[in-house]
This record gives structure tokens, C-alpha cells and sequence, in this order.
């Protein structure tokens, strides 16, 4: 069949990529130059399949109004005349009890443990380098609190067969031998062994010159206007560059998808949640993280990228944004310099991009109600994460096999 990807970024990329390998003719639309060059761009690089949870949970609420006084805030919100926005926060809020928690995060388990395997295997037959290490992920607790909460996250782990280990301050430090200099700061942690790292933009750059060798179509610098529906069906993708037919559209447009979808219809609550990054070059070695660190107290991963110390963090709700706060960078140097002063924050790259977010966490993945018309989006913080899982579930999908995980509740209609 022809099919046509709608977006460029890691969803779209390895999706391109797996359905080439089912066998289609594919084609790849996307507005920019080439691919992974918004919100794939410069993420953490954290590839969380341990540390995989919804970010609506018991508690959050209150918390969020707590936050509202930090100076170094994980969550800020930018209130505005937006039905969209009004309309998600109260499905997240909805969701923010101890059963739908356990429900989502056992949705993002399955679906991040398939993801592990997957791109396992890519990694094999590709053979392609993005400065990726495996050394897990340490959620760090800087209070007795922290800690203590973490116990519902454990529980989850252990019910879907996640290896994970809780660490005391010098468990911590032996898995990341530079908090040994910031040790009266942390109580304990969380590790997560079989997550891994990795530069999520070169993955996809390397990734998408695979798929053009099995011959994916990159149809660069092209917007996208709207589909062609008729009877009931997609029918083609309506460009600036004109009208391309197609048997199957796959909608991977992260925080843009609803837009495209709303015309048809389509009700599909994802919202865009802007996240912030530095990226800083290591000077001295012994004070930079092996691996991923997320410090729980201001929810920022500091990650070791090769050279360079990838930090990211902060969820603003603002809507279709992309402007950069100063106060963000303020929180990320804070959060970094506090733990790891081994970079050059002077010469630190700050970056911005949109999370697409859905209210319980669980990305967006399957058909919807419109022939050949499937989504692969809303996968929040975790695209990087989810990103090889996802693919190839929506490559089965199309290709009318059944994937390998369930992934009935994963599509829109979970929403209806």
C-alpha cells in the first residue's frame, strides 16, 4: 500500500522506517528541512523505560499548587482564552487518582518494555551511533519524602516485571560516582538498570538515511493543509506543493495533530506541554553523570551525551509557544550546577520544544473511525522513549497484523 507519514520527527521517522520494512511504499511529509528538528531536536536523552510514569497521579494537584510559589518550579502555567487547554486540564485532573494511575502506568510499562526490544533489535540491523550508553536511569531523592513516596512506583515496577533496585545515598553514589561530592544532598534513589541514553536527533538523522535506503520518500519543507476524506475514507494529504494520494495516512504530528484532526471530527485530547533544555559541554569529567539522572525535587534529567551534558526539564502549559524564559534556564543551570558542576554552563545551547501531552500519559497509537486514517502521537516526555515500540505497532497495524503487545487501549477510542 501507499502510505503517507504526516511528521518527521523520532514518532514519524520510525514509523517511516517499519513500514518500509512491512513491505509499503512510503512517503514522509514534513515543514522543516529535515528530520527531528523540533521537538526531537535536543530532548533529555533520557531513554526511560523503567522511569516511565503519568504525570496525572493522586497528590499532583496539590502539588501543583505548591509549585506555584517555587522559584524553581517543574510545572508552571500560563493560563490564556484557550478551550483546548481548559478542555485537557480537566480530563488530567480526572485522572489524577490512585486507580487511573496504576491503569496509564501500566499501559506506558507495556508499551516502553516493548519499546526496549525494539530498538534493541534496531540497533542490531542498523548498526547506527547516537553517543548511546546503558547504564540506567537514577531517580534522586533529595528528601526522606521523596523516598517514602516512590513506594507506588515500586509496586508497578514489580507488578510488570521491571527490573529496578532502591539505592541509599551510597547505593546512589556508586551508580553515579560524581554525587560522592554533593552526598549531604541526597537521602536515597531509584534505579532503573535497563534504561539507557542516547542524542535522540542523530538517532533519527541515521535512522531516516536507513529508510531512505529501503526506500521512504522525504518530502522536506512541504506544509500540510488538510486530508481528503471521501466516503468515508482518506484519500489523499492536501500540501502547499498540491495533493499526494494515499491508501493510509499515518498522523505524526506531535502537539499539531489535533489541529489536523479537528475538521474531521476527530476528537483527539493532546495539548501541547513545553519543555526546556541545556545543552552543555563536560570540562571535567569526574564531576558530569555516567548516565541519566532525574533530580526528583524540580523533575529535571541531566544526562550524559558523549561530551556534552544534555539537561532537560520544566512542563509550562502555555499553549502553541516556543518563545525561551529565562527563569527555565535559570531552573535547569540550578538543577545541574546543584549536582554536576562539571560543564561550562557559559557555553550551554538552550532550547525549547512541545511535548504533545495527553491527560493520562498513554501516547495515542492505532486507527480512528475514518478509513486508512491512523494516529501515532501524544506520547508527552517519552517519544524518545516509546518511539521503536510505537512503530512498529502502528506497522502491524496497517499492515492488518496483530502486534505483538495489546495495544487495544492505546488507540483513540479509549477517549469515547
Amino acid at each position: 500500500m501507499k502510505v503517507i507519514v504526516l511528521g518527521a520527527g523520532i514518532i514519524g521517522v520510525t514509523s517511516a522506517y517499519q513500514l518500509a520494512k512491512a513491505g509499503h511504499e512510503v512517503i514522509v511529509i514534513d515543514r522543516q528541512q529535515a528530520p527531528a528538528l523540533e521537538t526531537s531536536f535536543a530532548n533529555a536523552g533520557e531513554v526511560s523505560f523503567g522511569y516511565c510514569s503519568p504525570w496525572a497521579a493522586a497528590g499532583i494537584p496539590l502539588k501543583a499548587m505548591k509549585w506555584l510559589f517555587m522559584k524553581h518550579a517543574p510545572l508552571i502555567l500560563r493560563p490564556k482564552l484557550d478551550r483546548a487547554m481548559l478542555s485537557w486540564l480537566v480530563k488530567m485532573l480526572a485522572n489524577c487518582n490512585a486507580k487511573r494511575y496504576a491503569i496509564n502506568k501500566s499501559r506506558m510499562l507495556r508499551l516502553a518494555d516493548y519499546s526496549r526490544a525494539s530498538i534493541a533489535a534496531l540497533r542490531e540491523e542498523t548498526g547506527i551511533a547516537y553517543d548511546e550508553r546503558m547504564q540506567g536511569t537514577l531517580q534522586l531523592f533529595r528528601t526522606q519524602q521523596q523516598l517514602d513516596a516512590s513506594g507506588k512506583d515500586v509496586a508497578a515496577l514489580a507488578a510488570d516485571g521491571i527490573p529496578y533496585e532502591v539505592l541509599d545515598r551510597d547505593g546512589c553514589i556508586r551508580a553515579e560516582p560524581a554525587l560522592a561530592h554533593v552526598r549531604e544532598k541526597i537521602v536515597g534513589g531509584l534505579l532503573t538498570p535497563k534504561d539507557e541514553t542516547g542524542d535522540c536527533f542523530k538517532f533519527a538523522d541515521a535512522l531516516a538515511r536507513k529508510a531512505t535506503d529501503l526506500g521512504v520518500r522525504f518530502s522536506y519543507l512541504t506544509g500540510i493543509n488538510g486530508l481528503d476524506v471521501e466516503g468515508g475514507r482518506v484519500r489523499a494529504v492536501i500540501t502547499d506543493k498540491g495533493r499526494v494520494p494515499a491508501d493510509v495516512v499515518v498522523v505524526a504530528l506531535g502537539s499539531y495533530s489535533p489541529l489536523l484532526m479537528k475538521p474531521l471530527g476527530v476528537r483527539l485530547p493532546v495539548y501541547p506541554v513545553k519543555g526546556y533544555s541545556l545543552t552543555i559541554p563536560i570540562t571535567d569529567a569526574a564531576r558530569a553523570p555516567e548516565s541519566t539522572v532525574m533530580d526528583e525535587t524540580y523533575k529535571i534529567a541531566i544526562t550524559r551525551l558523549g561530551n556534552r551534558i544534555r539537561v532537560g526539564g520544566v512542563a509550562e502549559i502555555s499553549g502553541y509557544t516556543n518563545d525561551l524564559h529565562p527563569a527555565r534556564r535559570d531552573t535547569l543551570e540550578h538543577s545541574v550546577t546543584d549536582l554536576f558542576p562539571g560543564g561550562d554552563v557559559s557555553r550551554s545551547t538552550f532550547w525549547s520544544g512541545l511535548r504533545p501531552m495527553t491527560p493520562d500519559g498513554t501516547p495515542v497509537i492505532g486507527a480512528t473511525k475514518i478509513g486508512g486514517l491512523y494516529l501515532n502521537t501524544g506520547h508527552g516526555t517519552l517519544g524518545w522513549t516509546m518511539s521503536s515500540g510505537s512503530a512498529r505497532v502502528i506497522a502491524d497495524l496497517v499492515s492488518g497484523r496483530t502486534p505483538d503487545i495489546d495495544a487495544t487501549d492505546l488507540a483513540v477510542a479509549r477517549y469515547s
